[in-house]
């Protein structure tokens, strides 16, 4: 079974309905003993790092998640899933669960006709092989939501990158862990097909 976490950061549903357009059983649940338990974990996210982060402490699904990542659980972090998996945020100056060694910024562009935030679909290119971004091409396009952007501290963590102005990683992992800054829940069938393969995928990077 594949749970996805409920930290009040929304969109839930529109992820639950999109793991079972690809066959992939899938409950909502902010407890932590299920998210440990769990065969594999969405974390979903759409709000501000702060709240989300109390939120998470108050449930204890912070270490719930960190748990699952320490038992080699696979883990799809999306949005603000991804944003706080790094270790800090520029939003609210919040210290975030530190899946992943990283920080979030804040865009800040020059270009006037460029509005933050970043809303739209958007390319995405893959920079290194991923079994969850196996099939993806140059040029396909995905959908964003977001004001701020991840900056991993290992270069090789990142899996992919989008322009907006300039170039930022618009997905990245380690191990059994993964995660896009778009939400491939409202990407169509690109976005299916990714979904798809997490609910393939054995928790190996080159798998």
């Amino acid at each position: 079974m594949v749970v996805i976490v409920d930290y009040d950061a929304g969109n839930l549903k529109s992820v639950a309905r999109a793991c079972r357009e690809v066959g992939l059983p899938a409950e909502i649940s902010n407890d932590a003993k299920r998210i440990r338990e769990a065969e594999r974990v969405i974390f979903p996210g759409v709000g501000a790092a702060g709240s989300a982060m109390r939120s998470l402490a108050a449930s204890g699904v912070d270490r719930a998640l960190v748990d699952a990542f320490g038992a080699g659980t696979p883990i799809l972090g999306i949005c603000l899933g991804l944003q706080i998996s790094l270790e800090y945020s520029e939003e609210n100056d919040t210290a975030t669960l530190g899946l992943l060694p990283g920080k979030v910024r804040r865009f800040r562009l020059d270009d006037p006709n460029l509005k933050v935030p970043h809303m739209g679909w958007n390319a995405v290119r893959v920079i290194r092989p991923h079994p969850i971004f196996d099939g993806v091409q140059r040029g396909d396009e995905f959908y964003f939501v977001h004001a701020y952007r991840p900056i991993p501290e290992e270069p090789a963590d990142a899996i992919a990158e989008s322009v907006y102005e300039g170039p930022f990683c618009s997905a990245l992992g380690r191990g059994n862990y993964v995660a896009t800054q778009f939400h491939p829940e409202k990407s169509g069938r690109a976005g299916l097909r990714l979904l798809k393969r997490f609910a393939e995928w054995d928790g190996r990077a080159d798998a």
